[in-house]
């Protein structure tokens, strides 16, 4: 015995059934065509947004190493002209032949901190959408902060001591600049900064090797030239040396 199955009626071609299935076979069609292209487009947006997070990221911990390495620069100089004027106060006869050590001693280049970075970090509304951690934008606010006030305790007031008491005209003048002050004041901003760079690196997951591909991508790394440096070194021995023998001649004159 034979049994044929027949289409429903209601579902044959032209049926309303049919139309329904249609319509609604469509509206599945449709609505997973959205889904992925939306889907994609969202996945897309994420991943930028992600890529343009990390690379805000590294750029202020970038600027934090940045500035920590001229912080290092002066507590290193201050350091020697304290070693100095604490031999001087010792001997002052060596004043004639060591003030001239003082010099190279500071011969760091902070009168401007570069403010590229924290112009990006402090100009945009997006910053803060883009990384959506208030707890690091907080730390690098409170960093940038704490540049500024570093450069007028130390950088600023040093400048200001010397113009007031120029170190090479006597050592009394040398006396009244208080190079363990500035040491003491430098050495506390140089480790608040650093606490600041370790909190931000902790709270984006960011760890040294991070930091160190991001600077071979962004940042040419200068090779130091031996014969450039043996030039300098040269170059400033003879401005002692001509120096000393004119401060010397000018003395004779009674000048």
């Amino acid at each position: 015995m034979n049994v044929k199955l027949h289409t429903p009626s209601t579902l044959k071609s032209g049926s309303g059934m049919s139309s329904a299935k249609q319509f609604f076979l469509s509206l599945i069609a449709t609505t997973v065509s959205i889904i992925l292209t939306f889907g994609t487009a969202a996945i897309i947006d994420n991943q930028k947004k992600n890529a343009s997070k990390k690379e805000m990221v590294m750029m202020v911990i970038s600027d934090m190493d940045n500035t920590i390495g001229l912080l290092e620069k002066v507590d290193s100089g201050l350091c020697e002209c304290r070693r100095l004027q604490m031999e001087l106060a010792v001997h002052p006869e060596y004043y004639d032949s060591l003030r001239f050590s003082f010099a190279p001693a500071m011969s760091w280049n902070l009168d401007e901190f570069s403010g590229t970075i924290e112009n990006i970090f402090s100009s945009s509304i997006e910053t803060f959408n883009t990384i959506g951690d208030v707890n690091f934008v907080n730390e690098v606010s409170s960093f940038y902060l704490r540049r500024h006030q570093y450069k007028e305790m130390v950088i600023d007031s040093l400048k200001e001591d010397l113009e007031k008491h120029p170190i090479m005209k006597s050592l009394k003048e040398l006396m009244k600049v208080s190079f363990p002050e500035y040491v003491l004041m430098n050495y506390s901003c140089l480790e608040q900064i650093r606490a600041f760079r370790y909190r931000c690196m902790k709270m984006m997951n960011v760890s040294e090797e991070d930091l160190y591909d991001f600077s071979k991508q962004h940042q040419n790394i200068e090779r130091k030239d031996p014969e450039s440096e043996a030039l300098f070194e040269k170059t400033i021995q003879e401005y002692d040396s001509c120096t000393n023998v004119i401060y010397q001649a000018r003395k004779k004159l009674g000048d």
